[in-house]
Formats: structure tokens, C-alpha cells, sequence
């Protein structure tokens, strides 16, 4: 019998909107999430303990865990927690990235659903099939299911440092980048493209791109939390973070590993390289409006922006491909020397500040 459809894995809630986090309790209680109350709940040892304080009371059977530092250790750590805590129905990363990747990684090693509770909109990881984690290496990239709900309060959003907003938009700008280096490697090497991942990757980064508004929007900011939740659902339809990593995340990547101590956010690192990358890929208008946006919105879109000097740039961008060995972007087609890297990005700097 043929396949006439596929299943696609997503959350069961996705709750956005001002306000949310008020009826946690109740969102939380859904029969298909946590049917018995019992809930184990990865907070950070820091500013989680203002989010404990808040919402402990209207979840008595919920026991709280703040061993979410964002490192490989404390994410096994919070999962032998959680083990020795009893029977859960679900485990809920409450706070920003790191919270929700140890969250995430914990919850797959006990085999308990995750709930992703969102404080900020740093990057796409929130809905992520993917949790990223310091490690003694460096960082590393562990496979993980998707959550199986997402709620994300536009207040709670407000309330933080507007800088993960931006980096959020940075993040998701770049799925420009990132697909259309997905489909280079479909034409160079015949890799194969899911045309659904694709699809939903490059429109959540449209959606972005297009609208008129800006941080303080309530509209755009649900925009934003969409665009961020539907590349994370990009990247469980293709079974890698393929719609959502190319060069762009390879240029991130680079400059955390060159410079662990001067890097900046995620995003405001791949909404530049995805800048840079389209350019480099001979896209010279979408790379403008792909700067335009950035700059409007506070982002970087030079390396001194950032606190880099040319050179450095140059550095990250020879290094890029080394982050990803198997993954074929722009920066692996053109196989630039450092010579050709200066002069690329001299016309890159001249013309998006043309």
C-alpha cells in the first residue's frame, strides 16, 4: 500500500500569547500532558528561583530541580534528579536556552515528555529536536524529541534583556541561508532535500523577514515565537537540523570555538554569517534585505559590530567548515583562501552599506 501521508511530530500545545503563564496550571493539567499533576520542573539555580517562588503554589505536586546550567553534567545530574524524585508525568524546562536543552536532554534520558516554558526568544531551541550542551570539548549537539508542549508568555518575554529578542530574530532570519545552502548541496552532491522541512523553515524566516513591525510589537513578538517554534518543527520533519543550519550556524560555530570568552549570542552570530553567506553565495539583494532587517531590528550584520576585527572574521570564516565535517554549505563550494575571504568581505561591507 502506498504512503498517502506522513505523521508529523509537533507539540500538543503551543500556547503563545500575553499572559500565559498565568494559567500554567491549568495548561499543564491537560490530560495529555500530565494527567496526575505530578510534574518535574528544571528551573536554573539563579533567576529560577523567582520563577519557583511564583508558580509553586498553584502546582502542589510538582517537585523543582535547578540543576539546568546548560553543560552535559548538569544535564545528567538533572536527570539522576529527576529519577530519584518518583513517577512524573512530564518534565517542564521553565527559563531560557540552557534551561530548556539540559530540560530537554534530561527528559530523553528518563524517557519522560518535555514541556518547553519559554522566558525568552534567543533561538530556535525551544522546539527544537536538538539540545545543545557545553561539554569538556567545547559544545556539543545532542538528539533529543521535540516538546511536547510550548508555552510562551509575550509579558515574561518583555521582561527580559530585548538583546534575545534580537537574537532570536537573527536565528530565524538565517533559515534563508541555511535552506538555500540545503538546496546547493542537493545540485552539487545530490543530497536530498525534504521539500515539507524546507518549506516551513524558509517561510517562518519569511514571515520574519516581511513584517513591519518590531520588538515591542505584541504581534511581531508572536510572529517571532511562531517563526522560532515552526523551524524547530522543520528540522523533526527532516530528521536534521538541515532547514536550519548551514553556513550561517557553521560562521556561529566557528566564532565559539575560536573565541569561547568574546562570542557573542547564537543569534546575533548567524543572522550575520546568514548575511554574509548569501552574499558570498551571489544573492546580493536578498543579502541586502537580509542586512536591512538586522540593522533595523539592533542586530550586527559587521564583525565590529561585535567586538572583531577583519582579520578575526576572516579567521571564523576559514575555520566555519571544520564545525560541520559532511555538511556541504556555500563556505564548502567556494573553498575560499584567506586572500579570497578578505576581498569577499570587503565587497560584502561595501555593498550592504551602500
Amino acid at each position: 500500500m502506498p504512503v498517502l501521508t506522513r505523521l508529523i511530530p509537533s507539540p500538543v500545545v503551543v500556547d503563545i500569547r500575553p499572559g500565559a503563564l498565568d494559567d500554567l496550571a491549568t495548561i499543564l493539567s491537560d490530560q495529555r500532558i500530565a494527567p496526575s499533576g505530578r510534574m518535574a520542573f528544571a528551573i536554573s539555580g539563579g533567576s529560577g528561583q523567582a520563577l519557583r517562588d511564583r508558580f509553586a503554589p498553584s502546582l502542589p505536586q510538582a517537585d523543582w530541580f535547578d540543576d539546568a546550567d546548560g553543560t552535559i553534567d548538569g544535564a545528567v545530574r538533572l536527570a539522576d534528579s529527576i529519577k530519584k524524585g518518583g513517577h512524573y508525568d512530564a518534565v517542564v524546562g521553565l527559563g531560557g536556552g540552557k534551561v530548556i536543552d539540559c530540560a530537554k536532554y534530561a527528559a530523553a534520558r528518563v524517557g519522560l515528555p518535555l514541556v518547553a516554558v519559554a522566558t525568552n526568544l534567543a533561538n530556535d531551541g525551544l522546539c527544537s529536536p536538538v539540545a545543545t550542551l557545553d561539554n569538556d570539548a567545547g559544545r556539543g549537539s545532542y538528539g533529543v524529541p521535540n516538546p511536547i508542549g510550548i508555552v510562551i508568555d509575550l509579558d515574561v518575554i518583555r521582561e527580559a534583556p530585548v538583546r534575545f529578542v534580537r537574537a532570536g530574530i537573527g536565528d530565524v532570519i538565517c533559515k534563508i541561508s541555511a535552506v538555500a545552502d540545503w538546496e546547493l548541496s542537493h545540485r552539487e552532491n545530490g543530497e536530498q532535500v525534504d521539500g515539507l522541512a524546507a518549506a516551513m523553515a524558509r517561510q517562518a524566516a519569511e514571515a520574519v523577514l516581511r513584517h513591519p513591525s518590531g520588538v515591542g510589537d505584541d504581534d511581531f513578538l508572536t510572529t517571532l515565537s511562531e517563526s522560532l517554534v515552526l523551524c524547530g518543527i522543520s528540522m523533526s520533519v527532516a530528521g536534521d537540523s538541515r532547514p536550519a543550519s548551514g553556513a550561517c550556524h557553521e560562521i556561529s560555530h566557528a566564532f565559539d570555538l575560536q573565541f569561547p570568552k568574546r562570542s557573542a549570542l547564537h543569534g546575533e552570530q548567524c543572522g550575520l554569517g546568514g548575511a554574509f553567506a548569501t552574499y558570498l553565495r551571489g544573492d546580493r539583494d536578498m543579502a541586502g534585505q537580509m542586512a536591512d532587517v538586522l540593522y533595523r531590528h539592533g542586530l550586527p550584520v559587521l564583525p565590529e559590530e561585535i567586538g572583531f576585527t577583519v582579520d578575526e572574521f576572516v579567521q571564523v570564516v576559514q575555520f566555519a567548515p571544520k564545525t560541520r565535517p559532511g555538511r556541504y554549505t556555500i563556505l564548502e563550494h567556494l573553498d575560499l583562501t584567506t586572500d579570497q575571504i578578505k576581498d569577499a568581505y570587503a565587497d560584502y561591507a561595501k555593498a550592504i552599506g551602500s
